[in-house]
């Protein structure tokens, strides 16, 4: 269970600091490298999250944005400037940057090629969504495999391939499609949402669940959970509903059922050990 792992000496660890349109950022170390993915907490905040799960809030060793929408991007400048690390983005991703304070370093990355920062391999590949350059991230270090997939409108055969495999898997579960729809939000923001360019829905991620997912992921953790069209408890159930059916659809299946971990916006999940 997740309160066992946390007590186990390990060589990778996860620490998602925050998750949704407030702010996103995760933390991936190993005994040689600290990653920060993604800079949408500020500074003051990322710092305390650190502290708050037991991270020694010092040392990162490079940051890197997935695109330019400012609950990911929006800190990458200030925090590169207090640890005096570089930024790996894309080259779409810095065009776009919110206006501010510029990056002093700056390493540019294509989707689909292959880079390395310390002892982690970083596997940058591209997502449907409306930014200008977006990609979702596959890791590996320590024979450890661990992808984080967010803000993207729906799983594209390459995303199904890249997270092929992966011992943990972070997947948006952004909306409940019924919530959405009955939901506070402006016609067209529901739409822009519920795009192939806009969110993942519960329902997506199911599906995914259930009929794609290989079984190698000890962990599943949903992320970006929108605050008015769902809740942990729904996207919990419909993750855990979709496994049991992905379990009567393949019974001889040898492959593990993942611990299902939820995300939060303002408190952090971690740090998970593998």
């Amino acid at each position: 269970m997740y309160s066992n792992r946390l007590k186990e000496r390990a060589t990778v660890e996860l620490t998602i600091l925050g998750s949704g349109s407030s702010g996103n950022a995760a933390l991936l170390s190993t005994e040689r490298t600290r990653l920060l993915i993604d800079a949408g907490l500020s500074k003051r905040e990322t710092l305390k999250r650190m502290e708050r799960a037991g991270l020694a809030p010092n040392g990162l060793t490079a940051i890197v944005v997935s695109h330019e929408h400012a609950d990911h991007a929006a800190h990458a400048a200030a925090l590169a400037e207090e640890f005096g690390v570089p930024v790996y983005l894309a080259e779409g991703t810095q065009a776009g940057l919110p206006e501010g304070p510029a990056l002093a370093r700056v390493e540019r990355f294509r989707p689909g090629e292959r880079f390395t920062v310390g002892d982690i391999d970083v596997v940058p590949f591209a997502v449907p969504h409306d930014a200008n350059e977006p990609a979702a991230f596959r890791f590996e270090t320590h024979g450890v495999k661990l992808a984080l997939a967010v803000d993207l409108g729906y799983l594209t055969g390459l995303v199904k391939e890249q997270l092929r495999g992966c011992d943990c898997l972070v997947l948006e579960a952004n909306h409940d499609l019924e919530m959405l729809r009955r939901g506070p939000y402006p016609w067209y923001l529901k739409q822009r949402v519920a795009s192939r360019l806009g969110h993942l829905s519960n329902e997506a991620l199911a599906e995914f669940l259930e009929c794609d997912f290989d079984g190698a992921a000890r962990t599943v953790v949903l992320a970006h959970l929108s605050e008015n069209n769902n809740s942990p408890e729904v996207a919990r159930l419909a993750a855990e509903q979709a496994l049991k059916r992905r379990r009567n659809r393949f019974p001889l299946s040898l492959s593990r059922t993942p611990e299902l971990l939820v995300s939060q916006r303002r408190v952090p999940l971690g740090p998970l050990r593998f």
